[in-house]
Order: C-alpha cells, then structure tokens, then sequence
C-alpha cells in the first residue's frame, strides 16, 4: 500500500515534476533575489524598480485590455513554466500576475503551488489560505488546498490528514460539480481508505466528463483494490 500511494501522490500533485533547483538553493537564492519571494517579499523596491513595473503594467493592460486579465495570462504562463520544472519562472510570472492585480486570488493559488512542489506545506497553505480570502468560493484553491493535507497524509499516515482532504475535496465539488481534477482527487482519497463505493463513484463521474487527470496506472490500482 505505501508504494501505491507514493504512486498516487506523484499522480495527484506537482510534487512530481523535475526540478531545476533544489530548496535549499531556492532559500539561498531568495535572500537577494524578491522575485523569488511572494509579493516580492514586501520589499520597498528602488525608484528603477518601480518605472520597470509600471512599464510592465501599461504593456500587459494595452496587451489585454484590463489589469485583471493581464493577470491572468501571466497566471496561466507561471503554470506553464511550473509544469515543466522552471519553479523560478514560474514565480516571477506569479509575482507579476500579483503586481498587476494583487485582488486576484488565482495568483496565491500559483504561490502555493510553487511552494507545494518543494513540499513546504506549511507555507503553501499560507498561500491558499490568503487567497481564500480573497475568494473563499475558488474551487482551485480549495482543491488544492485539499491536495496539500491528501500529501501530508503520505508523512504522516494520519487519517485526520486524509479525512481534512476529503471534506476540502467534497467543498470544493459543491462548488464546481465538473472539475476533473477535484473528482479524480477526491477518487484517489476514497481508494486510499479502500473505499470502493466512493472511490468508482467518483472515478466514473470524473470518467464522464473526459477523464483527463486519470492515469492508466490508477485505473490498474482502482481495479486491483476494487475486483470481485
């Protein structure tokens, strides 16, 4: 069982992405490096600094249209860079996503990620919680919110971990009955518990809507555990 959910934690999480850099590299770095750091670390950013951002704002805002959907694009090119391993990259477009709109509770949700791949929960949840703040209904940040107590339960082999992240699962599903990655989710939750009712349950409403986080070597668990 511990082989399969190492398994299972490489299928549902970033964790198992190729790293160009370690943590400790990451932390070192970031000491003089704000880009690295959420926010740009609260720093007080030199005058230079702040005509290179307002330059930045103006070309994504006439590239766009608004701040907010500048924002966005730079979101969605931070994940880009995160599914492949560049976490640095990744965070820079973060953290200008956050310069242009820092109301956007999406850009924690890019925050967390970052900081989910190095497995430091601690602060990825600090990320997800700010968001939630923001936008207590987002389903992506409850969901991987969700994620983060899913992989803690892979440390720990507690099953409040487990049972955290199946409610979080399940809020999250209230809110968006169609996110794939949420079904799949909260599948792999159930299937850890050898819950075969609400593991397929959950499996095959993920399977309808196109299937796309499933893997074949799931599917193979699922079947093994699930077999009459």
């Amino acid at each position: 069982m511990k082989s399969l959910l190492s398994i299972l934690v490489l299928l549902i999480s970033y964790l198992g992405f190729g790293q160009q850099i370690k943590y400790d590299e990451w932390k070192s770095e970031a000491k003089n490096n704000i880009r690295l750091l959420p926010k740009y670390g609260n720093v007080k950013k030199t005058e230079a600094q702040i005509v290179a951002d307002n330059k930045l704002i103006a070309d994504y805002v006439a590239q766009t249209g608004t701040r907010h959907k500048g924002s966005e694009l730079l979101i969605k090119l931070g994940f880009d860079y995160l599914y492949k391993g560049d976490i640095k990259t990744a965070m820079y477009r973060f953290n200008q996503a956050w310069l242009l709109d820092p109301k956007n509770e999406n850009v924690f949700w890019g925050f967390g990620a970052v900081y989910f791949t190095f497995k430091d929960f601690k602060n990825a949840l600090t990320q997800y919680e700010e968001g939630l703040v923001l936008n207590s209904h987002s389903s992506n940040l409850i969901t991987d919110k969700a994620s983060v107590y899913m992989s803690k339960y892979q440390i720990t082999n507690t099953l409040n971990d487990l049972n955290t992240a199946i409610d979080l699962f399940k809020k999250s599903l209230i809110i968006d009955s169609k996110n794939q990655n949420t079904l799949f989710k909260l599948s792999a939750s159930y299937y850890l518990k050898k819950d075969c009712g609400n593991a397929l349950k959950y499996y095959n409403q993920c399977l309808k809507l196109g299937g796309k986080p499933i893997t074949t070597e799931y599917t193979n668990a699922l079947n093994q555990l699930c077999k009459k």
